[in-house]
């Protein structure tokens, strides 16, 4: 049957959309990008020394990463690896991943573990085997973007927002809630979420990814809710923001137009001193990746 004018002006409509979101997405994380000052937090010494914690991630702490295998996963893995620190790297599927296969051979205090954050037994299970160990900092990075395509007002899909807010919301909460114990039991005590500055309400100055701005903003909810919870046990709640970085989250050809696209090498290590400069006093906080607060 021959499609009507509806129908082509829907599909147009619809591509129209699609473009306009990617390239949005594209556009408001080169903004990010530039608002935060291009280059600040991109050397230790752009924090002031008053931010510094007496006891930074070192030699002697133990790393829970989720989503290790790629992106910045993977860097928060490797550089963490050059601090001697002993790391348990979890991905949904070890056998391909390739690139953390052979840093973990090169690096005896990096252990691979097979998880799905979106299985919830798969956690319980994780936890049952690493009980009687001390973690230092669970690091929640594993997240997805759900994709522009599937978050366009009119066609959204909404199977892939029960799939965004699993990995995005419940994943992150379960595993804090399965390993609260052997954070509470660890020197730093530090639970750590990767958000977004597109989960920052404030932030919203146009509409795009319906799916991936909910679940970030949401999680974010999560954690300082735990942040409050937690505070009587001494455990550290933080949130952190890479800024635009040049990961499958933001698609090509898109990607390689946002000038001075910051690299998953040092977005990885901006957050990586932010977390350090978690507290109990700052319990809670929304970092970006330079080092300032992002608002709610």
């Amino acid at each position: 049957m021959a499609k009507s004018h509806d129908d082509n002006e829907q599909s147009h409509l619809g591509r129209r959309e699609f473009m306009a979101a990617a390239a949005g997405m594209a556009a408001t994380a080169f903004a990010a990008h530039e608002a935060g000052a291009a280059g600040h937090a991109s050397t230790p010494a752009e924090f002031a020394p008053e931010d510094k914690v007496a006891k930074p991630v070192g030699a002697g702490s133990t790393i829970l990463i989720t989503g290790a295998n790629r992106g910045l996963g993977f860097e928060f893995s490797r550089q963490y690896a050059e601090l001697d620190t002993r790391i348990i790297a979890t991905c949904r599927n070890p056998d391909k991943a390739t690139a953390l296969q052979k840093l973990a051979a090169d690096n005896s205090g990096i252990v691979i573990e097979r998880l799905d954050v979106t299985d919830l037994q798969n956690i319980d299970e994780l936890a049952e085997k690493y009980a009687d160990e001390p973690i230092d900092v669970l690091l929640n990075n594993a997240g997805i973007g759900g994709g522009a395509e599937n978050q366009i007002f009119g066609k959204l899909n909404y199977p892939v927002f029960h799939q965004v807010m699993a990995v995005n919301v419940v994943g992150p909460i379960k595993m804090c809630e399965a390993f609260r114990k052997n954070v509470e039991a660890s020197n730093l005590k530090k639970m750590i979420t990767v958000s977004s500055s597109q989960g920052s309400i404030t932030e919203v100055a146009m509409p795009m990814l319906y799916w991936y701005r909910s679940s970030k903003a949401a999680v974010n909810m999560q954690m300082v809710n735990l942040a409050l919870q937690m505070r009587r046990r001494k455990v550290i709640v933080g949130l952190v923001a890479p800024g635009a970085t040049a990961t499958d989250f933001i698609p090509e050809p898109f990607r390689s137009r946002i000038p001075s696209i910051r690299q998953p090498e040092v977005a990885a290590a901006d957050m990586m001193r932010n977390i350090d400069r978690f507290t109990l006093e700052n319990s809670g906080t929304y970092f970006n990746y330079d080092g300032t607060v992002l608002p709610w």
